[in-house]
């Protein structure tokens, strides 16, 4: 009997070394693009383990179950990227961050969803790319019910109720609640236009400019209005052609045409008659006589 005690124990070792032989050696389980990603994971995952971790960080209270984890961990604090992209000046904490960029360069994808024919950098992106299909959302304000498929979404979505912009222009006053909205914006300092049509000479400063312009060469309309047949190429065409339907709505409850053209701008904003002397605007005439007073 204690010849199988001891058989047991060593049986139960062994499976231990084992789980713990899986943990560190990540390559088994990730990509080449992906091996030193594994690093935090496998920290996160060993947190609730019971395993010696002899490496303490001396900034914070976590401790490590190896140096090369630790080493990661630190620059978390001190914002170190050592690893820097060849064809361009991005810099990365991690080589795996760096081998998933370098993607971007090459066009490699080698994620594929099974339900479409996209193809992704990493598998991170393929995963919440799948979230398009199977329409989970499991990232949920705790300050409204909206919820969203990505925590990137989370995150921009929550400044709408802080009212925080940390995305300030070095040129200008001016700051955004998004790091593209930021980018996009530059480019009217620097007259930069990267997105250019391949059917004509037109540049635009962001990719949905671009996307709207490339409609005026295939015909395409995807704005359709809900009270007739007509659509458009841009929402906001849509929008402007919607108020047309509440103007023929105004015209039975107005006793003549003028009195809707007076009524019309109160909606849109419009302000049609400038005075030639101060070249303020007014929304009716009677009020630019009123400015010569």
């Amino acid at each position: 009997m204690a010849e199988l005690q001891v058989d047991e124990n060593t049986s139960s070792r062994k499976s231990s070394s084992a789980e713990e032989e899986t943990c560190k050696d990540p390559d088994r389980l990730y990509d080449d693009g992906e091996k030193s990603i594994i690093g935090e994971q496998l920290d996160q995952h060993q947190s609730t383990a019971t395993i010696g971790k002899p490496y303490t960080c001396d900034q914070c209270e976590k401790s490590f179950w190896s140096s090369g984890i630790l080493k990661r961990h630190k620059r978390t604090h001190t914002r170190e990227k050592p690893f820097t992209c060849d064809q361009c000046e991005k810099s990365f904490r991690q080589s795996g961050y760096l081998k998933i960029h370098l993607r971007t360069h090459t066009g490699e994808k080698p994620y594929s969803c099974d339900q479409c024919e996209k193809g992704f950098w990493s598998s991170g992106k393929l995963k919440r790319h799948k979230r398009t299909h199977t329409g989970e959302k499991p990232f949920t304000c705790d300050q409204c019910e909206k919820s969203f498929s990505q925590s990137d979404y989370l995150t921009i979505h929550k400044r709408t109720h802080t009212g925080e912009k940390p995305f300030t222009c070095d040129q200008c006053e001016k700051s955004f609640n998004r790091s593209d909205s930021l980018k996009v914006h530059q480019r009217t300092h620097t007259g930069e236009k990267p997105y250019s049509c391949d059917q004509c000479e037109k540049s635009f400063t962001d990719s949905c400019s671009l996307k709207r312009h490339q409609r005026t060469h295939t015909g395409e309309k995807p704005y359709s209005c809900d009270q007739c047949e007509k659509s458009f190429t841009a929402s906001r065409s849509l929008k402007s052609h919607q108020r047309t339907h509440s103007f023929d709505q105004w015209e039975k409850e107005f006793s003549d045409s003028y009195s809707v053209k007076l009524h019309q701008p109160t909606h849109t904003g419009e302000k049609p008659d400038v005075c030639a002397h101060s070249e303020k605007s007014f929304r009716e005439p009677d009020h630019m006589g009123e400015n010569l007073h």
